[in-house]
């Protein structure tokens, strides 16, 4: 039996011990990340499952796992099929399926630390219906049965200086307090770990290729601030850089204080502060207000320097891409490289050129992994890249002024005329979405369509969304926009856009059992000037660059302006990057760049 069998069996035992018929088991922590520390990672311990978005329910006699189409493939290669049952959202919730699938009078355990109020209102009243019951837990069953289980992480916080910031945190402190002013609030909890990072000017290493730290903050309307953070992960350098406006906790004092707060108005995120913190308060005697994070749309939107930043950023790692892509061309073909190997070298080149980290586990994957929108190889199934083949790399840097992601697609040989096609169609979409332009207030649903269109017209499409967020030396998946359906799982696609959103453009296609293709840039939404306009206009400024592939281009398939477009892209890619590469480079860029 596998580990993950035993594992499910030791959880059930203590369940049944705790007169629990079920439990709730997300994917997230206590900040509702979407990247979690190794202490968090629960759901990949129980059940395998390493995707970036998932949840379990574990019942007596019965088990599911709760993925989006982005995993339809992957959860089946890292789940037991024997042992769990694979439920795709959101066609279906985990609240309807408990509805449909617990017993008739169970008692379903669930942690208030790692879910929503509106999921727990959802899911008590699905129970409820079958004469079941939700309850809350003091101490997470899976931490009682992991007997390995790491520890949160220890790392010393790090200034993020003014300059690269581009505000002080005392300025960022001073609007949250005027917004407080404004709603008539005494604080507003800042639960979400970038929301922190950002609005303190400060960076951690707590969480895998996400430079935040394990902290909460309560703002208040008179501009002061009270940070919860470990005492171990606080410097001298951190402490001055704070101030003394901002008193400094213990992180486990957090509850406490939230109870502390009797008579004051206090603003909390409902999509982004768990279930808990609204008990806290409520058990404290504040009067909430549902709000969202006053720091969100200001981090989103990116300020001059964080736009300048990210520019360089892209640069150095645009020069990193073409180094890889030019080697991998070169070694590929032999027949030895594997997924592994491969994404290893690359983040080399990312180091060697300075890059803090990661900005997420790259995503190297050839052939039939490829169809895996998020795959990630590892011992078992690193694969050779062979001829023949698709490889895709979708990756990204954490850079000290901006955070990248990009994916290309190399043919291993000559590409068929499927893959060329699927590839310009893909490329098609790209370009739609880049040249695009909407007035303000357009959402991102709006736009998921012209990437999709060359799709479609084939009977073809992709089962994610088209573009998400992306962070100023933060979270690679940045909200609150994002271009996708709109029923797209998590939110977000009904997000207006608005100047210094940066965003992915990542259309793809999936062929199952054979080859992926994804072609990815970031963008960043500026204001347009159309002759003629009667309302404010937006469009988008690509900051990505690396060349495309042309021996996977169907020219036939381009139109003049799609040609013209991709021509003029190119051209770009050389005058970034040609003065920072050597002669051989260049010459293998100039070679790549050729107009088409």
């Amino acid at each position: 039996m596998s580990p993950h069998h035993d594992r499910l069996r030791a959880l059930r035992q203590h369940l049944a011990d705790s007169r629990l018929d079920g439990f709730v088991v997300p994917l997230t922590d206590e900040h509702m990340s979407e990247y979690v520390g190794s202490y968090a990672r629960r759901l990949e311990w129980l059940t395998g499952f390493q995707g970036s978005a998932g949840t379990a329910v574990v019942l007596t006699d019965s088990a599911a796992i709760f993925t989006d189409g982005r995993y339809t493939l992957q959860v089946r290669e890292q789940v037991d099929a024997a042992d769990w049952a694979y439920v795709e959202v959101p066609a279906t919730s985990v609240a309807a399926w408990l509805g449909e699938h617990a017993p008739a009078g169970a008692r379903i355990g669930y942690d208030p630390w790692l879910h929503t109020c509106g999921w727990v209102s959802d899911a008590r009243a699905a129970l409820a219906a079958r004469g079941g019951d939700l309850v809350a837990v003091d101490t997470n069953p899976i931490d009682a049965v992991w007997a390995d289980r790491p520890q949160p992480s220890a790392a010393v916080l790090r200034v993020q200086d003014d300059a690269l910031a581009g505000q002080s945190a005392a300025a960022k402190r001073g609007e949250v307090a005027d917004w407080l002013m404004a709603k008539g609030a005494d604080a507003a909890v800042l639960a979400a770990l970038d929301s922190i990072a950002w609005t303190f000017n400060v960076r951690g290493d707590d969480v895998s290729h996400t430079p935040v730290a394990l902290a909460y903050a309560l703002v208040h309307a008179d501009g002061t601030a009270d940070l919860f953070v470990a005492p171990e992960k606080m410097s001298e350098a951190v402490a001055q850089h704070l101030g003394n406006a901002v008193r400094v906790h213990d992180r486990a004092a957090f509850a406490s204080a939230l109870g502390g707060l009797a008579g004051k108005r206090v603003a909390v995120d409902p999509e982004r502060a768990v279930a808990a913190i609204f008990e806290q308060l409520e058990a404290g005697g504040a009067t909430i207000l549902a709000e969202r994070d006053p720091t969100v749309l200001p981090r989103a939107q990116k300020n001059p320097a964080e736009v300048a930043g990210h520019r360089a950023a892209q640069r150095r790692d645009g020069a990193v891409m073409v180094r890889f892509l030019r080697w991998i061309e070169a070694e590929a073909p032999k027949g030895e490289l594997t997924e592994i190997a491969a994404s290893d070298y690359l983040q080399h080149l990312r180091e060697a050129a300075g890059a803090v980290d990661l900005s997420f586990d790259s995503i190297s994957a050839t052939g039939a992994h490829g169809a895996s929108p998020h795959y990630k190889a590892d011992a078992q199934s690193n694969a050779r890249i062979e001829p023949g083949q698709l490889y895709l790399i979708d990756s990204g840097g954490q850079w000290a002024d901006g955070t990248t992601d990009i994916t290309r697609v190399i043919p291993v040989g000559e590409p068929t005329a499927e893959m060329r096609d699927r590839f310009t169609r893909v490329l098609k979409g790209h370009i739609a979405l880049a040249t695009a332009v909407f007035p303000q207030g357009t959402v991102g649903a709006q736009l998921d369509t012209l990437a999709r269109a060359p799709l479609w017209a084939a009977g073809l499409d992709f089962a994610h969304g088209t573009g998400h967020g992306v962070g100023a030396y933060l979270s690679v998946h940045e909200g609150p926009q994002r271009i996708a359906k709109p029923n797209y799982p998590g939110g977000g696609p009904m997000e207006p856009l608005r100047a210094g959103m940066i965003l992915s453009n990542e259309p793809g296609y999936y062929k199952a059992g054979e080859y992926g293709i994804r072609i990815e840039n970031l963008l960043l939404v500026v204001a347009a000037e159309v002759h003629g306009a009667e309302q404010p206009m937006l469009a988008f400024e690509t900051l990505t660059f690396a060349p495309i592939e042309r021996s996977l281009i169907e020219p036939a398939l381009l139109s003049v302006e799609e040609r013209h477009w991709l021509n003029a892209y190119h051209a770009q890619v050389l005058d970034l990057l040609g003065p920072g590469l050597t002669g051989d480079e260049r010459a293998w860029l100039l070679g790549k760049c050729g107009p088409i």
